[in-house]
Parts: C-alpha cells; structure tokens; sequence
C-alpha cells in the first residue's frame, strides 16, 4: 500500500480568484453571465468538484453582496474604479464634526434609560417600615375620608329607606306569586 500513490487533482485557485479571471478573460461589453464564466472555468481549470454548480452560485452571491462584482441586467460586471463604494441597509450615519486638538469634550452620555427622580417621603417611609413584618391577609377597606360629605347625606339614605342591605353574591331568583282558588 505505501507503494501506491493516491491521485490528487491539481490544487485549485479559490472561487473569487477563478470568477474574476473567467471575466477577465472573456471580457464582454456587458459582463459575463454565469453559464458563461462556468464554461471558461471548466475549460481552463479541467476536472472540477462535483458541486461546482452551487459553489459557483453561492460565490457569485457572495461577491455580489460584497460588492466585489455588479449584477446588471443578468449579468455580473467588475465595477470600475470609479465606482461607488457599496454601502449596507439602512440609514447612513451622520458625518462626524472633526475634533479640534486641545478642545474639552463633554462626558458621553450614559447608554439605557435615566432612572426615575427619588421621592424623599416615599424612601423614609420604606425605611421606617422595613423592620416591621407585613400583616397577613388582605388589607382592610379604607373608611371614608372626607368626614363632611358623610355628614351631608340625610339621614333617612343612610339608613337605607327600610330595604333590606344586600349581601354578597348573586341575588336569589325571585319566585312568581301563585293564585289560589278562594271560594
């Protein structure tokens, strides 16, 4: 077995490399199409991978998002030197005034949000009241607070004009009066 020699295929050139040399050297007006630059690849670079097909689509996306090619009209073209780099999504950021040597600058801003104003009677009593254990249960109900407009309702409406007080829950359901035969 050590005898044998394994046969390699020649080493390849990476992907991009081979792309911009097929465009290169077909040199169309309008840009190479891919059929076009995966001919000139398979008959310049001879056996190539089996997933060559998906290795050159997913090269050519790749080289198109980068920026590195332009896709016009089903075509891909080598931008020129003149060209505009390609910029991402979004919104461009805003250009930055240039810093004068020796000027103070204020402090960055804090990033998140600012916490809220501290209110001095509501952190005296929370001390006050952090040695105390919580009641159990539920709180009882507030009485009224205002004293005088207790004192203004009549005293025939406080005591309920004689209706009995309704309790808790659905009331009962009220039962028709029957007619008896009286003779």
């Amino acid at each position: 077995m050590a005898t044998e020699e394994v046969s390699k295929p020649p080493s390849l050139p990476p992907y991009p490399e081979m792309i911009l040399a097929a465009i290169s050297a077909l040199d169309e007006k309008n840009g190479s199409n891919k059929s076009a630059i995966s001919k000139y690849m398979e008959s310049k670079y001879g056996e190539l991978p089996q997933s060559h097909a998906s290795l050159l689509t997913a090269h050519l996306a790749r080289m198109k998002e980068s920026g590195e090619l332009l896709f016009v009209k089903n075509n891909y073209v080598r931008p020129g030197p003149d060209a505009p780099p390609k910029r991402g999504r979004g919104r461009p950021p805003k250009p930055k005034q240039p810093v004068v040597p020796g000027a103070v600058l204020p402090p960055p801003r804090p990033r998140g949000r600012p916490p809220k104003p501290k209110d001095p009677l509501a952190a005296a009593v929370a001390k006050a009241t952090s040695g105390m254990p919580k009641p159990r249960g539920r709180p009882p109900k507030k009485a009224k607070a205002d004293p005088a407009a207790a004192a203004a309702v009549p005293p025939a409406a406080a005591a309920g004009d004689g209706a009995p007080k309704r309790g808790r829950g659905r009331p009962p359901k009220v039962k028709p009066a029957v007619a008896t035969d009286v003779a």
